[in-house]
């Protein structure tokens, strides 16, 4: 097998992990918090369509513009177990605890 083919069979077979997450300004503290089914691979996302100038979050992007990336941090704030949940419970799960970390950190909500 090649080392392609190794690494492409290594990435599917992966574990993946749902959760919670939170991207902060550390210059103005905000923060906003989104959800992900994926949250090894969501902070390339987000800063992916921040550096295009792209965000949904308009409130976020402007933030990012104003201050750079330098200014930003990611951080998993929560994993969660959804193995048993089919995508309906998985999602409102995810919802649950979305708006849970909101609260908790005075946050806004990322779609």
């Amino acid at each position: 097998m090649s080392e392609r083919k190794a690494l492409l069979r290594a990435y599917k077979e992966r574990k993946v992990a749902a959760g919670i997450y939170v991207v902060r300004c550390l210059t103005t503290e905000e923060a906003w918090v989104g959800a992900t089914a994926d949250l090894a691979t969501r902070q390339n996302g987000v800063w992916f369509s921040l550096r295009l100038g792209s965000h949904r979050d308009r409130s976020l992007q402007a933030a990012w513009n104003t201050h750079g990336a330098e200014a930003f941090a990611f951080e998993a704030v929560e994993a969660i177990d959804v193995e048993g949940l089919d995508r309906f419970g998985r999602d409102s799960r995810l919802k649950e605890r979305r708006e849970h970390w909101i609260a908790a950190l005075n946050a806004t909500g990322l779609m």
